[in-house]
């Protein structure tokens, strides 16, 4: 008797299990954009599905699937809501991080987690400190426990997840921890005032003597010197929440036009859809978010064979972060006009707070700060004119470098 190999799931079959789930998600976009209200049910729904699990491997009770396939859905659902994959921007990076990771019963046992519907939030950042080496968050050991202390900020997606990544000081180490979210010790806040991407529960996490195990205690932490992989990676899920916007600023102004029956009396056309000029802002809207999908696919592609390499070749990696970083700037280039462009098919209706159209560009400027474009910019230029190096960071949830590696 042979055994038939299992094998990733095809494009078709992921769009057959997830479209209708990002369907549901986008009907209720602007009704939760009104009232403030976070996604849990629609994230429960995205968990029921397995979709923090697609990058984990069929025998492990995963999809499979490969970066590219990763991040054109992600492009999906941030066109259905784009606070989703920003919220779960870190826990993909935790996935990744376990599928580089030594075989053993660790990495099985958060692989078979994960694809029973495990998700990992993060609370690295915080408020005041600016810089890595500079954490107040601490780790200390106290009566042969590791006790956790600190107030982060930024804690985007903690509030969904089962565990949080965080980073902290342990006797002058940088170090990554993974704790339980509802330990005891741990507080997390609503309290993100951003006037964008407003419902990745991006608020104020606190820890009061968390009691962390040995286990937990995973690496250098955020910061670590030495090129990686999660650089690039964690940039371009925020690249794909910029294309996935586009493709909704698009899809919504067309629906608005195609059902608008007023038009002006200077107007070349009776009806806004046959208006030439109106047919032309459809036209590039259209146009920005076929590039900047293509921008995000074409760094997904090099990041599959990086990945697939065990993300060991440096060569590979200072390719991808490179392309991240250009990508980047396109991408924000691209996305940014369109969502203001959006509104030249209308006059004062489209403005209309029912309609939340300004969602779009609030978000788009919201993720666009992040990682700032003028720094990446000038990190571009001193690569390619004095070779310098690019501005690689070790997420929190890697192992330490291999030994002889690059730093």
């Amino acid at each position: 008797m042979t055994t038939t190999e299992a094998k990733p799931t095809t494009d078709s079959e992921l769009d057959s299990i997830f479209e209708p789930i990002f369907d549901r998600i986008a009907h209720g976009a602007v009704p939760r954009e009104i009232d403030r209200t976070l996604p849990f049910a629609e994230l429960g729904w995205l968990r029921a599905a397995k979709f923090g699990a697609l990058r984990v491997p069929v025998e492990f009770g995963g999809y499979g699937v490969t970066v590219r396939q990763l991040f054109r859905l992600l492009i999906k659902l941030a066109a259905a809501e784009s606070n989703l994959p920003q919220a779960l921007r870190v826990h993909f990076s935790f996935v990744e991080d376990q599928l580089l990771a030594e075989p053993g019963p660790a990495r099985d046992r958060w692989l078979h987690a994960v694809a029973e519907g495990t998700l990992v939030g993060n609370a690295i950042t915080e408020p005041g400190v600016g810089a890595v080496d500079r954490y107040r968050t601490t780790l200390t050991e106290d009566s042969g426990r590791w006790l956790l202390n600190g107030v982060k900020y930024y804690s985007t997606g903690s509030l969904y997840a089962d565990y949080i990544l965080t980073a902290a000081d342990r006797d002058g180490e940088r170090v990554g921890v993974l704790v339980d979210a509802n330990a005891d010790g741990v507080r997390q806040h609503d309290d993100w005032d951003g006037f964008g991407q407003r419902l990745t529960a991006s608020g104020s996490t606190e820890f009061t003597d968390v009691v962390v195990t040995e286990d937990r205690i995973l690496g250098p932490g955020y910061g670590a010197p030495g090129r990686t992989y999660a650089t690039s990676y964690l940039q371009l899920v925020q690249l794909s929440v910029l294309a996935g916007i586009a493709e909704r600023a698009e899809r919504d102004a067309r629906e608005w036009v195609t059902a608008r029956t007023r038009s002006y009396t200077h107007a070349a056309a009776g009806v806004p859809r046959q208006d030439p000029l109106v047919q032309q802002v459809i036209g590039r809207l259209s146009a920005a978010a076929f590039a900047a999908e293509a921008a995000v696919l074409a760094v997904a592609d090099l990041l599959d064979e990086v990945l697939a390499g065990g993300a060991q070749d440096e060569k590979g990696l200072v390719a991808a972060e490179l392309a991240a970083a250009r990508a980047q700037l396109a991408v924000i280039d691209l996305v940014l006009p369109a969502t203001t462009l959006l509104f030249e098919v209308g006059g004062a209706s489209v403005v209309s707070e029912r309609l939340r159209l300004d969602r779009h560009w609030r978000n788009a400027r919201t993720i666009s700060v992040h990682n700032p474009a003028i720094q990446k910019a000038r990190a571009i230029g001193d690569h390619l004119l004095n070779g310098a190096e690019l501005p690689f960071a070790w997420s929190a949830g890697e192992r330490k470098p291999t030994e002889g590696a690059a730093q």
